[in-house]
C-alpha cells in the first residue's frame, strides 16, 4: 500500500508494477477507485478479465471455470446492493460460494476461488488498485479479510495499492490486522540528489546541461515533488536560449510554470469545491502550509470548532485534506496553501 500525497508518483509506481508483473508472467490488471462508485462494480469486470486470461490456452483450467461460476454468483447476489454494477455474466453460478450479497461473506470466497485458479494455471495474479481511499470502511474490510485468507491459504495472489495517507487509517479502522498484512511505503518529495538525477538525465540526454544553482532553485521552488520538478524543468528547457539552462532560465520560466500548474494540477480540484470548502481551505492557507489545528482553523473562520466538523469531513471524502495526527488537518496536495493565497487572497 504506497501511501502519499498527490502528485509524488504513486500511480508512475503503480503502472511500473504492472509493467513488472507482465513481465515477470503475472495476470495483472490495475484499477483505479473513483469517488461514489463502489469496489464490487470496480472489481467485477477486473477479476472477469483475470479468470479470462488464467483460462486461455490449450490446457484446460478448471479451477478457473469454477472460480468464473463463483464470479457469476457473486455479481447477481451483490448487484442488489450495490446497483452500480454494469456488468453482466451470463451462465450458471457456484452454488453456495460468494452469492449471500454481503460483501465481506463473498469478496474471500471470489479471491480464493482466483488464487486457486491461478495456482492451477501455475502462474500468480495480480490485483493493482489506485485511490484506494476512496473506499468506504465496508469495502476496505471485505478487501482486508480476502487478502487475509489468501495469504493463509497461501495463494498466489497478491495486491499492489496507492493512495492518500487517510489510507493507512482507513485500513486500522477497518481491520486491527491490516498493519500485519500490509506494507505502508511512502512516496514522497525527492532529496536534492534524486532531483539533481531527474532534471539532468533528460536534458544530457538531449546534448544540453543544467547547472547546478539551476538545479537547487528548482529544488527549493518545488520542495522536491516530482510533479512540479516536471514542470519547472519543462519551462527551464522551453524557455532557455542555449544549450545550458541556468538560474535565469529557472527564474525567468518560474511564473510560467506556476500558471500551469494554477491552470491544471490546482484548478482541477479547487473547482470541485464548495464555497463553504474553498473558506475553510483559505482559512488553512492564511495559517502556513500546516498541518494546522481544528481549532486554529475554526478561529480564523471565526467560527465555533464543532461548526466545522462536516466541511472538515467532506474535504477528507474529496482527498482534498487529511489528518496526519488527532485534531490536525493537512493538505493533501503539495504547495496548494501557496494557490489558495493567489485564488483567494
Amino acid at each position: 500500500m504506497i501511501v502519499g500525497l498527490r502528485g509524488v508518483g504513486k500511480t508512475v509506481l503503480l503502472n511500473r508494477i504492472l509493467a513488472l508483473a507482465d513481465e515477470q508472467g503475472y495476470v495483472a490488471e490495475m484499477i483505479e477507485a473513483p469517488e461514489n462508485k463502489s469496489l464490487a462494480a470496480l472489481l467485477t469486470p477486473a477479476l472477469r478479465a483475470l479468470i479470462l486470461k488464467l483460462d486461455r490456452g490449450e490446457q484446460a483450467n478448471a479451477a478457473a471455470k469454477r472460480a468464473f461460476r463463483v464470479l457469476r454468483g457473486f455479481a447477481a447476489a451483490i448487484r442488489v446492493r450495490y446497483q452500480d454494477i454494469e456488468i453482466s455474466l451470463e451462465g450458471e453460478p457456484e452454488p453456495g460460494l460468494a452469492d449471500s450479497g454481503d460483501l465481506e461473506a463473498d469478496l474471500p470466497d471470489l479471491l480464493i476461488a482466483l488464487g486457486e485458479a491461478a495456482r492451477e494455471r501455475g502462474t500468480a495474479a495480480a490485483l493493482i488498485m489506485d485511490e484506494l481511499q476512496y473506499l468506504d470502511e465496508i469495502e476496505m474490510s471485505a478487501l482486508i479479510v480476502g487478502m487475509h485468507k489468501v495469504a493463509q491459504r497461501q495463494l498466489p495472489l497478491t495486491l499492489f495499492g496507492a493512495g492518500l495517507p487517510q489510507l493507512v487509517g482507513l485500513t486500522g479502522r477497518s481491520k486491527s490486522y491490516a498493519e500485519r498484512l500490509f506494507d505502508f511505503p511512502v512516496a514522497g518529495p525527492l532529496s536534492l540528489d534524486d532531483a539533481r538525477l531527474a532534471l539532468r538525465t533528460p536534458i544530457e540526454d538531449e546534448g544540453a546541461d543544467i547547472t547546478e544553482p539551476a538545479i537547487r532553485r528548482i529544488h527549493d521552488l518545488t520542495e522536491g515533488y516530482p510533479y512540479f520538478l516536471q514542470e519547472w524543468g519543462y519551462h527551464a528547457w522551453l524557455g532557455a536560449a542555449g544549450p545550458q539552462i541556468g538560474v535565469g532560465d529557472v527564474d525567468q520560466a518560474t511564473p510560467e510554470a506556476v500558471a500551469a500548474l494554477d491552470r491544471s494540477f490546482f484548478r482541477v480540484r479547487f473547482d470541485r469545491l464548495t464555497p463553504a470548502e474553498k473558506r475553510y481551505l483559505s482559512a488553512m492557507a492564511r495559517l502556513g502550509a500546516g498541518p494546522h489545528r481544528s481549532g486554529d482553523i475554526a478561529q480564523e473562520l471565526g467560527v465555533k470548532v464543532n461548526s466545522t466538523g462536516p466541511v472538515r469531513a467532506s474535504l477528507i471524502q474529496k482527498g482534498m485534506v487529511y489528518s496526519p495526527a488527532h485534531g490536525d488537518t493537512a493538505f493533501t496536495v503539495p504547495l496548494f496553501d501557496q494557490f489558495m493565497a493567489r485564488t483567494m487572497p
